[in-house]
Formats: C-alpha cells, structure tokens, sequence
C-alpha cells in the first residue's frame, strides 16, 4: 500500500542528477587513463588527444623520436604565422601509487560531495593539460582569432627526467619548425590565496661519492676503510645541510627555491657481516638555486672528498649546468602579456624559483623563455602524494584564468627581429 497522497508515477519518478560540466567530465576521462609509470599507457592518451584536436579543428602531430614514447603537438595556428609561437606545454605521465594509502581508487577520478575530484595526476598535471584545451574551446567558440600560433606540447617522461620526451625534442628540427617565443609549463599548488609563478629552476646534480679502502676481518681496527672515509664524506654533506635548512627557516623572506637542498638517497657496499668491504658509496641529490656559483660548488664537493682521505672519488649521473631565468620585469613583453591579465583578474602572483625540477629547463636552455604555473590557490600541494586531488571549483576557474592569459599571449605585437 502506497503512503497517503503518494502516487505510483511519484513513486516510480527517476531522480535526475545534475549534469556535470564537460570540462570536468573530460578531466576526469583523461585522470582515468593510466599514463602510470613503469609502463604508462601512452596509446590511449595519444588517441584521446587525437579524438580532442578532431573536436576542436586542431591539427594533430605525432612525434616519435624515442620508441614508444610520442610527443603529441596540437596546433592552432595564428593569423600572422611567421610570427614566434607560443607554446603551451604539458606530460602525460604520472608518478607511481601505494594504493593502500589512498581512500578512493587512484585512476577512477573520483568526485566526492565537496567537488574535490581524487586521482593520481589530479595536480600534477593533468588539470593544467585540461584548463589548456578547455579555454581553446572556450576561445574557438566565442569565434576568436589571434595573429600568433599555440601549440599544445603533450610530453612523455617528465617524471622520470624527460630524456625521452622534451630532453630529446628540443634538438630535433621538428621543435626548431615551432619558431617558439614563448612557453608555459607546469607549477605547484598554494595554500594560500596568493598564484605561485615559477620563472627559473635549480640545478640538479645527482652524484655518487666513491670510496676505497683497507679491507680486513670484521673483528679488527683496520686503518683507513672505506666506511671512515665514506663517514666523513657524509658528514661533509649533512654539515651543509644544516646550515641551508637553518637559513631558510631563520629567514621568512626565502623560500625553498632560494636554498640548496642536499639528501642522501642511496647506501652501497659490503659482502658479508664480517667483511670490512675494501669500497663504499653513497649518492646524492642536490637542487642548487640559480644564485649559487656552480663552479665554486664542484670545488666544495672536491674539499669534502679530499679531506676525507686518499681514494674518494665522485662521479655525476645528472649534472645541470644551465641557470637561465625568465626575465619577470614589467618591460618584459611575454611577462608583462602573463601577468597584466592575472592582475585584471585580482590574482596575487608570488613568482619563485621552482625548487624541482621540470621540462622547463630544457625550454630555457634552447633560449625559449618559459614560466610555470598552475593556477591552483587555495589548494594543498599534494604531488606524488597519497590521495592527491584538485577541487572542481578551482579547476573549472583555472579555465577561466588561462582563457585570459592564452589571449594575451597570442596577441602579443611583432618584436623586433620578427
């Protein structure tokens, strides 16, 4: 029996939920294509760029210059072609999950009540891959034209160093086609309301320090090991450290991308327990801010392992020489086309050197000047971390945001040389 002045159409009546946007539906489509390192699925996100460039009346370049690893480039091209592109650059790949720390399924793209969409690659960077392609759309459909060409940069790599992906395209002729004056790249999320701009990165030197030896029987004080060398050595890079970490916190002023950072992140050596081993090694990673003299860093390094005694030696796995910054004075055009629509905006922009590291390095180094934001305040920065997400409302205005910026880059007028 039906309840009073219930009716069986009521009853039987389908509750409709409301529609979700199309941007966010589509940035939730790509979160859920697994582009997950060790073997990110790279075919499915080429087709579904593919399937995007064919909507929006892009043309569509596939780039392969490492096996399996495609660079996609969407084009849309400006009225005044000869004039220098800008390029609005992105990766596709994600950083591995521990699904046992996350609440939802990190590639389901998940929404919960609040609007915050969880998904491995919500931050970084998929949201800004979307907010580019979105605000095209948006741009396309209000029946604009602008007289310099965007292309969409979609790279491979980025986060295991980018040497099959923008490393390696940089130096091909198809980048030099490009004529690039400009690009924009990934950034960090801010907690606070201010917009984090980066316009430089560190350097990244990952080295391994060497040590040899007097090997010997584990009961005895045998004299000059490798493990009392290799103790020195550590204490040489932790005494640093220290005093990089006590600067920052004593000073409010600077930030992590104004210090050197130093971790020790690989322990080798030994075959037994009571073997002294006759070599040891230790590895590090450094992120040196673009003020440091470099040169006169290597000779810190070469003091630490000197002092350490006879047979230390060190050798460089990355070693980044290049400390180029994107200029960010007024009377700077591409600056002033990025930031002179932020401020129409009422955006606070906090500009930073990136205390990563990321594809922009390899922009500036063929003296393309690049910035790196992703206009995400207000939001924890949560990158390679457990349960990373990106609120809706954020997302949805990032579009908004880089809709302002994109018609003011490609608006820029002709410079001299062009």
């Amino acid at each position: 029996m039906l309840p009073a002045g219930e009716s069986h159409h009521a009853r039987n009546e389908k509750i409709e939920e409301p529609q979700e946007n199309p941007s966010t539906g589509l940035f939730r489509e790509y979160l859920r294509i697994r582009t997950v390192h060790p073997e990110p699925d790279y075919d499915e996100a080429v087709k579904f760029f593919e399937r995007v460039a064919s909507e929006l009346g892009l043309t569509c370049r596939k780039l392969e210059f490492c096996p399996g690893r495609v660079i996609t480039v969407l084009t849309w091209e400006g009225t005044s072609p000869h004039l220098k592109s800008v390029v609005l650059n992105s990766h596709s790949d994600v950083v591995p999950v521990f699904e046992d720390h996350w609440n939802t399924h990190p590639f389901a793209a998940h929404k919960d009540e609040n609007g915050n969409i969880y998904a491995r690659g919500a931050q970084d960077m998929k949201c800004v891959t979307i907010q580019y392609i979105e605000a095209i759309r948006k741009l396309k459909a209000e029946g604009k034209q602008f007289p310099r060409t965007l292309h969409l940069t979609i790279v491979p790599d980025e986060e295991i160093g980018g040497y099959s992906g923008m490393a390696v395209f940089v130096k091909k002729p198809e980048f030099k086609s490009l004529n690039v004056g400009f690009a924009l790249d990934e950034g960090l999320a801010n907690p606070s309301d201010q917009f984090t701009v980066f316009y430089g990165e560190k350097s990244i030197w990952w080295l391994t320090v060497h040590c040899v030896g007097n090997p010997g029987h584990g009961s005895r004080f045998i004299e000059n090991t490798a493990a009392e060398k290799l103790y020195k050595v550590i204490n040489s890079f932790m005494e640093f450290r220290g005093k990089e970490k006590q600067r920052l916190e004593s000073d409010p002023r600077l930030t992590l991308g104004d210090v050197t950072t130093v971790n020790m992140t690989k322990l080798s050596g030994g075959v037994a327990y009571n073997v002294i081993p006759s070599e040891m090694a230790a590895a590090f990673d450094l992120r040196i801010p673009p003020t440091v003299d470099l040169k006169a860093f290597e000779v810190n390094i070469q003091n630490w392992c000197r002092q350490a005694g006879e047979g230390v030696t060190y050798e460089f796995y990355q070693k980044t020489m290049d400390q180029t910054v994107t200029s960010t004075e007024e009377s700077d055009p591409w600056w002033k086309a990025f930031s002179g629509p932020c401020k129409e905006l009422n955006l606070t922009l906090k500009p930073e050197i990136f205390p990563a590291g990321t594809d922009s390095r390899y922009l500036r180094e063929v003296g393309v000047p690049a910035i790196g934001f992703s206009p995400m305040n207000k939001t924890p920065i949560l990158l390679h971390d457990h349960n990373e997400y990106l609120n809706e409302q954020i997302f949805l205005k990032g579009i908004d945001i880089y809709t302002r910026i994109i018609s003011s880059l490609a608006s820029v007028a002709p410079q001299p040389g062009e």
